[in-house]
């Protein structure tokens, strides 16, 4: 169980900073980020509720071989209470192509990267996971957020790549997103229960996290 202030955030390639902003330090930074993610910076940032607002942005894409799983994570990600938007990468860090906002329950994928369907999907579920960790933590509308495997559940492949990638303290989180950002259906389908039930009535928790959510009243 861990008490994420800032953010979530995913790991992907970008390229190198611009020039500053009058409300940022400089584009393509963590301050820039968090001006995204507060909100604070708008410009080049719109809400994305279908795949048809998707689409607007990339006339020329065909998105149908997504177009199922993709419509039902976002149709769920609404009834979470979770906005999606999608950005300019000037507000994101080198090596981020998506990021949701514990705190704000927003979730923000970067514009460059969205028009490779594969891609966009990887992103969509790897984040997504994370708003089903947040489920798992009683509710989005606090700032915790927890695992929803045990360890030893996470395939052996996902858990070295996650190793290889993220540092030590964020590894119970982003192995189990790394898994799900490349497996077909799991997130779409957590999301799915997160929208209608209490994600521990079917995803069993870790000891720990029971602990949390009978400590805090969400569990009996």
């Amino acid at each position: 169980m861990k008490n994420i202030i800032i953010a979530l955030l995913s790991t992907f390639a970008l390229a190198t900073p611009g020039l500053a902003d009058p409300k940022v330090k400089g584009w393509k930074t963590y301050d820039s980020m968090g001006c995204m993610l507060l909100r604070e910076c708008q410009d080049g940032v719109k809400e994305i509720k279908t795949l048809e607002d998707l689409q607007e942005y990339y006339p020329d894409i065909d998105f149908s071989i997504v177009s199922n799983e993709l419509g039902e994570m976002l149709s769920a990600l609404q009834s979470i209470g979770v906005e999606v938007f999608l950005a300019d990468d000037k507000y994101f860090p080198p090596l981020h192509r998506g990021v949701y906002h514990t705190v704000g329950n927003k979730f923000f994928l970067n514009k460059s990267y969205m028009d490779k369907p594969h891609q966009l999907m990887s992103v969509v579920r790897h984040e997504g996971w994370h708003v089903a960790q947040d489920c798992m933590a009683g509710s989005v509308n606090n700032n915790m957020i927890a695992v929803i495997f045990n360890e030893d559940k996470i395939p052996f492949y996902w858990r070295s790549i996650a190793e290889d990638t993220y540092p030590k303290e964020a590894l119970p989180w982003e192995q189990e997103a790394m898994w799900a950002g490349h497996t077909e259906g799991m997130t779409r389908d957590a999301l799915k229960i997160c929208a209608r039930r209490p994600m521990w009535e079917v995803y069993p928790p870790t000891p720990l996290t029971k602990k949390y959510l009978i400590d805090e009243g969400y569990m009996k």
